[in-house]
């Protein structure tokens, strides 16, 4: 049991179940065992009748922590985070569990997924989070006074005399965040290894300048120019738009002729092909829906379930049909695409997208005692089986904790965009994520993006013209830096046929480092310390308009650069001080320690 004084409301709290009705069971118990700061569980039916579990409440009761307590909590899906204070809770991204999802909420409660994080002061803070996802679906209830720690049940049937095994869950507490946040992805790693990978992978996609209008010859234009400027970007990414029909992933579309030539011809130019996949939907018009519709998560009178009945249908060609993990046939299908690309296309890096429609609540599935997770792990093995264990396949838009173990890497914000506010907030998810990267799997921050373009805008009177992007060179500047403190993947989103040789010596000088991502001082997110073998890498943040005075402290007396430039700025001991930061901007300075100087 563990024993610490300002977490023993978990050990007063109750557990028990509440029935597909709302009613408490009487007859089954949920049985707990603590070893130090983790515990584990069992569900038992003691009675003589069948329970149907809506969710099984691990801990119900009370706990010192008031509204105006700070926390971060994490979504079910990537694309949900959410923080403020328990009163006002917010959403740190743009896409809501509950508003764009449309996932169960209770009354009463502000529900986060997977583990949140309770800061009552600058120096001290409580993590309590699940620590493993095999099978149930984890919720942590926040309200002023109380909170509900609870594993979704989805209305399935417990026997008499059977017994489930729980999700296990761990809580912690201390005066430093990013401890707490290793000693949970440890325990993490221990029930769900992260996938071997040789590092982070660096490539260039074709989204953020083609979108789905992509054509082969604009494939062709970025590989030549990347073969002749940038050979270090090793994957070609051939995103959304090469497909005809959203399910079809192995018949091209009008812009493309034969996708197996095209992977062959960029590695015969001595890089690697990377093809986008959205491996559990599929659209109306497709061959793989026509033909097969019983593989399809069915509605109640046997018929294929449109997304926008139960979720948010899709970004296009919607509403989207999903794809069932537990149907046997149609994980033959996924295994079937994937080693086809794998063994005829010779791909070894697959992007992953709109995973989370195989992981929705609602809706018949082949195997009914499957639950949401089960389900979407069964068309992830599957997906794995395919692609074979010498690929690496990139999660996105998918559930965070489902997904542990199924993919080695995994983009931690929403999209980019060259707009001054898209920079800030991909920053302020991703930095919320940088304990996962390289324990839980290999993070993605999205693309880097360097050079204004044409992009659509929308005067207050609602006229839509066109003309360039105004990011201004201080907030590519922080964007860049963002790149660099996430210790991810690295892939150019430019046009790189046409960038300018000051930005293409930008992506180059991104991918010199060891892909370690930055422990930051505090939640600010202001001082990031990259922690490499002969140097440390300070990336420095200003998020607000005006110029700031930022004071850094060393460690001890080094030598300092920049990274971009290599600018000496000479010796330094005890702290830096930068006055007049510009506004909406970013820094990478690298610090040799005095040891290290010459």
């Amino acid at each position: 049991m563990i024993s610490a004084q300002t977490t023993d409301f978990i050990q007063k709290a109750s557990s028990f179940v509440r029935e597909a009705d709302g009613r408490i069971s009487e007859q089954t118990r949920i049985l707990t065992e603590w070893d130090g700061h983790v515990a584990k569980f069992r569900l038992v039916n003691e009675g003589l009748t069948p329970v149907s579990v809506k969710e099984m409440v691990l801990f119900k009761g009370g706990w010192p922590y008031t509204g105006d307590t700070k926390f971060y909590g994490e979504g079910y899906s990537m694309l949900s985070q959410y923080g403020g204070t328990i009163a006002q809770p917010g959403l740190i991204g743009k896409f809501d569990d509950r508003k764009h999802y449309k996932l169960p909420a209770t009354e009463g409660f502000f529900t986060a997924y997977n583990f949140v994080l309770l800061s009552p002061s600058a120096s001290s803070h409580v993590l309590m989070g699940f620590t493993s996802c095999s099978c149930y679906t984890g919720e942590i209830r926040l309200a002023d006074g109380h909170f509900e720690v609870v594993l979704d049940g989805e209305q399935l049937i417990i026997e008499p005399g059977q017994s489930w095994e729980l999700e296990s869950f761990a809580i912690f507490e201390g005066t430093d965040r990013e401890t707490l946040l290793e000693q949970f992805g440890r325990e993490l790693e221990a029930n769900h290894p992260r996938l071997e990978t040789p590092g982070a992978p660096n490539g260039w996609c074709s989204w953020y300048c083609f979108g789905p209008q992509v054509t082969e010859q604009n494939i062709f234009d970025n590989l030549q120019a990347i073969s002749e400027q940038a050979p270090q970007l090793k994957y070609i990414q051939i995103d959304d738009g090469y497909q005809a029909y959203m399910g079809d992933w192995l018949v091209p579309g009008k812009s493309f002729s034969d996708m197996e030539k095209l992977c062959k011809q960029i590695k015969d130019e001595g890089f690697e092909p990377a093809i986008w996949v959205a491996p559990f939907i599929a659209q109306q018009e497709s061959a793989l829906f026509q033909k097969h519709p019983d593989w399809f998560i069915q509605d109640e009178d046997g018929q294929p379930l449109a997304s926008n009945k139960i979720s948010f249908g899709g970004w296009r060609h919607g509403p989207w049909y999903m794809l069932d993990g537990t149907h046997p046939e149609a994980r033959e299908y996924l295994r079937h695409v994937f080693r086809t690309m794998r063994e005829e296309w010779g791909c070894h890096y697959f992007k992953l997208d709109a995973n989370m429609w195989g992981a929705l609540p609602g809706g018949r599935r082949y195997i009914p005692e499957a639950t949401k997770v089960e389900a979407y792990r069964m068309g992830m093995e599957a997906v794995l089986e395919g692609a074979g264990h010498d690929s690496f396949l990139l999660g996105c838009n998918a559930p965070m904790w489902p997904s542990l173990g199924t993919v080695h890497g995994m983009r931690v914000t929403g999209d980019i965009a060259r707009k001054w506010p898209v920079f800030a907030l991909l920053a302020a998810e991703g930095f919320s994520r940088n304990w996962q990267h390289n324990r839980l799997w290999v993070n993605d921050p999205d693309c880097l993006v360097l050079e204004n373009r044409n992009i659509k805008l929308v005067d207050p009177d609602g006229t839509v013209r066109h003309g360039l992007s105004t990011i201004t060179p201080d907030e590519f500047s922080f964007h860049a830096a963002y790149i660099i403190a996430s210790g991810g993947m690295v892939l150019s989103g430019d046009d790189m046929s046409t960038m300018s040789a000051s930005n293409m010596d930008i992506v180059k000088k991104a991918l010199t480092t060891r892909n370690i991502a930055a422990r930051f001082d505090d939640d600010s997110f202001r001082i990031g310390r990259v922690y490499e073998p002969d140097r440390q890498l300070l990336c420095l943040f200003n998020w607000s308009e005006t110029a700031t005075t930022l004071t850094i402290r060393l460690d001890q007396a080094g030598r300092l650069e920049d990274f971009w430039t290599g600018e000496e700025l000479g010796l330094h001991r005890d702290q830096l001080t930068l006055t007049d930061m510009p506004g909406h901007s970013g820094r990478v300075l690298v610090f040799y320690p005095s040891k290290a100087s010459v």
